[in-house]
């Protein structure tokens, strides 16, 4: 079974690493990568290494309409000449131009994985037409959320023997290998020693992560617990502007900018937290907050995602019921009144019983195997 995946706007994208990794030890499955992207991608690199090719397409996401024109006859011609079973695309800047030359190239098995659902709906009404045009172009639709299912259904009229739900997933190993002198590296440069509760968010600055809500619910929260501290761990365009919410809500002492943490680091962050605050609209999936989840820290969340499939309020984590600093913050509260080392436990057996990095390769073949079974 030939895959040939499209991606854009990504140098290395891991869950596609992991991937080629298990199809390498398992045999039976090959892969070809086309990744458009302005410079060479790193996975150049990493797929040789796992015995898999990638081509590397130029393309500028800051000019996306004139990229993905130039980079369609060029994905057509290497479908035509690679002939893959299967095309999977992943992103929009890649799924528009990918679906149409798979199309084109007569590829009869046409995947596209959702990644970026409501995105348009929510902030580029126009392109939602587009989203519409992939949908009908792909035989197969990947919704990696409920969420994400309903709104492919209900909002884009996809039909629904068309959508199937396959949950992202995680290596254990590699998102929980907690380091104690990392711990203490951490606690020290970020300055949360003897500081309760420190609650943590990972996440880009831009919009619909909710730090705008975060901010306020935090206003909100110091009030009552004064030695409180906030941990933004992320990178974007509006942190600037996030930058200045937090200095108008007098917050300066509570609220931690990290920069940029390693990855490899990344499981000891999330050591140092006693909550992880998600506060997203529309997340389709929400990779960090399972992660957070593996890693036995109590999740407070926005009802959307996985953390809408996978947590029940007050057992293994807390949902709260409106997307407002008010919700958010009584979410705080409920769980500072709880146990919060059960509930943490509680939600990373659910993490490592829904996500891990298993349940996503088994439910990919499968679509797979289904779908070329179908067409015979």
């Amino acid at each position: 079974m030939h895959i040939l995946h499209t991606f854009a706007n990504n140098s290395s994208v891991p869950y596609l690493s992991w991937f080629a990794e298990r199809a390498r030890r398992e045999g039976g499955v090959w892969y070809t990568f086309l990744i458009l992207f302005p410079e060479r991608p790193e996975m150049m690199d990493e797929m040789r290494d796992k015995g898999f090719t990638v081509i590397w397409i130029p393309f500028n996401d800051k000019k996306r309409k004139w990229g993905m024109i130039r980079a369609l006859p060029l994905l057509w011609w290497h479908m035509l000449r690679i002939k893959p079973d299967i095309v999977h695309c992943n992103l929009f800047d890649d799924s528009l131009p990918g679906l149409i030359a798979a199309w084109f190239a007569g590829i009869r098995t046409r995947v596209l994985t959702r990644q970026d659902t409501g995105y348009h709906w929510m902030h580029a009404r126009k392109w939602v037409l587009l989203d519409r045009w992939n949908a009908r172009l792909a035989t197969h639709v990947i919704a990696i959320s409920n969420e994400c299912m309903r709104y492919l259904i209900e909002k884009e009229n996809i039909p629904a023997s068309k959508v199937t739900m396959v949950h992202n997933g995680i290596p254990e190993d590699l998102f929980t290998n907690q380091d104690a002198l990392a711990i203490k590296r951490l606690r020290e440069r970020f300055g949360t020693h003897d500081r309760y509760p420190v609650i943590g968010t990972v996440a880009r600055f831009i919009e619909w992560k909710g730090y705008r809500t975060i901010v306020a619910s935090a206003r909100s929260l110091v009030r009552q617990h004064p030695n409180a501290i906030f941990l933004f761990c992320g990178q974007g365009p509006q942190e600037a502007e996030v930058r200045q919410w937090v200095v108008d809500a007098q917050l300066q002492h509570h609220v931690v900018f990290t920069g940029w943490v390693e990855r490899a680091e990344m499981p000891s962050f999330f050591g140092l937290l006693d909550i992880y605050l998600h506060a997203a609209e529309m997340e389709p999936f929400g990779l960090v907050y399972v992660e957070a989840m593996m890693n036995a820290v109590p999740v407070i969340s926005t009802r959307t995602g996985a953390a809408l499939d996978s947590i029940v309020d007050g057992t293994n984590g807390f949902l709260a019921h409106e997307r407002t600093p008010q919700a958010l913050a009584r979410s705080i509260e409920r769980s500072l009144a709880s146990d919060l080392a059960i509930i943490g436990r509680a939600g990373r057996v659910t993490a490592l019983a829904m996500f891990p990095f298993e349940v996503m390769w088994r439910g990919t073949m499968t679509l797979y195997r289904k779908a070329l079974n179908d067409r015979k």
